[in-house]
């Protein structure tokens, strides 16, 4: 239960405007806006720098962000919000909505070709939900990754249509066996199309319908809207070569070098649907979603799921934390004293995890170095918005919550 006596000292809170300017003053990000909500009301707010350095563009509150990864939790809300219309379990094969993947072959242990494999069980939505289903992003290490690279498999905003892509998935064997490692993966991608067949709709005008109009999203989607090109925010890097490669070390001469921007962008003309990483938003909207899963399901006074459905989405659902399954990916969180939940990661341990917050803190990140969380114990939601790639740039994310959590007094 929150503790009522949390306040939060606005003094220590203005430390995040100084930290957030440095980090434009050193190049390091363009620009950022950091929205803190408590106890259901607006706390704190602060855009620093700028949207576009080209066009001398301010960073402000209406500007919107690639927000990547920070896709995936609004796609298993979704999910549940099916689930509790008694449509499907969450231990139902994939294959019962994708037939493509009735017959599925891991990759031994070891393995050095992609046809060293055997016979594997069909991973679950709930090994979905939770990256233990075997499937992989083109940016980790190992076999699966580098086919899926080959054929660019990473559901980008200009490749079609979302089935198409989840039937070329089919057709690769998984890194292993279901439910026996973790890995980031585009597992959630997949579970958009099972979305799409469940409903019967494409899946932005089921997100449209039954998420975004009752909770008053009008900024959020998957292309940026008729005539808000100009809010638009640019995306920059620091890395020489591809700004997706999120385990790189390659730093170029330009800790800010462009890498896609207002009127070149694949997202203004989306043709896939990634329910992984596809979406665009303002601060004000995903504040909105993350309200609404603080409020366990309520927002804008609409129910969009039951607040036991949201306690269980946000409990850890691996035997233990993401370090002891084994992992071989890259990760936009801390592995150690972290679970995974159904959307996002878990505190369990804070310690562990070596970043301050409170045990049960649910959150997720995106690939542009977006930022949400959800504090339970101190009734307190936070949504920090930049755009460089890729994530592990730069420390910002503990940083941040360590800032956010020294400004709470009780």
């Amino acid at each position: 239960m929150p503790s009522p006596q949390v306040m939060l000292d606005q003094t220590r809170l203005n430390r995040i405007r100084l930290w957030m300017d440095s980090y434009v003053e050193q190049r390091k990000y363009a620009g950022s806006s950091l929205l803190l909500h408590h106890k259901g009301s607006e706390a704190f707010f602060h855009a620093s720098g700028l949207r576009s350095v080209e066009e001398n563009l301010p960073f402000e509150r209406d500007t919107l962000v690639r927000i990547y990864s920070m896709t995936k939790p609004v796609t298993s809300v979704a999910l549940m919000m099916l689930a509790e219309q008694g449509l499907f379990h969450l231990d139902a094969p994939l294959s019962e909505f994708i037939p493509e993947f009735q017959s599925m072959q891991a990759l031994i242990p070891g393995a050095e070709r992609l046809d060293q494999t055997e016979d594997a069980t069909t991973p679950t939505l709930h090994q979905l939900l939770t990256h233990t289903s075997g499937f992989s992003y083109p940016f980790n290490p190992g076999l699966l990754p580098a086919a899926m690279d080959e054929q660019d498999l990473i559901f980008k905003p200009d490749q079609g249509l979302l089935a198409d892509r989840v039937r070329d998935l089919a057709s690769l064997p998984l890194a292993f066996r279901p439910g026996s490692r973790w890995e980031y993966s585009v597992s959630i991608d997949v579970l958009g199309r099972v979305i799409e067949v469940v409903s019967g709709q494409p899946l932005d005008r089921f997100y449209e319908q039954e998420i975004f109009a009752p909770l008053d999203m009008s900024q959020i989607g998957f292309s940026v809207p008729a005539g808000a090109g100009g809010r638009f925010a640019s995306l920059y890097t620091p890395l020489s070569g591809d700004a997706m490669a999120l385990n790189s070390a390659e730093l170029g001469s330009d800790t800010l070098r462009l890498v896609d921007h207002a009127g070149q962008s694949p997202f203004e003309e989306t043709t896939t649907f990634s329910g992984g990483g596809g979406l665009i938003s303002t601060i004000d909207d995903y504040a909105k979603f993350t309200e609404m899963l603080r409020n366990r399901g309520v927002g804008n006074g609409h129910r969009l799921l039951g607040s036991k459905t949201v306690e269980f989405m946000m409990r850890n659902h691996l035997p233990g934390d993401i370090a002891s399954m084994g992992p071989q990916s890259f990760a936009e969180q801390p592995m150690e004293g972290v679970g995974f939940g159904l959307g996002g990661s878990v505190v369990l341990n804070p310690s562990r995890a070596r970043v301050p917050g409170s045990v049960g803190d649910f959150s997720w990140g995106g690939m542009a170095s977006t930022f949400f969380w959800i504090d339970w114990e101190n009734d307190l939601t936070a949504v920090f918005f930049t755009q460089l790639s890729p994530s592990s740039s730069y420390p910002s994310r503990a940083e941040l919550k360590a800032m956010v959590l020294a400004a709470m007094i009780e």
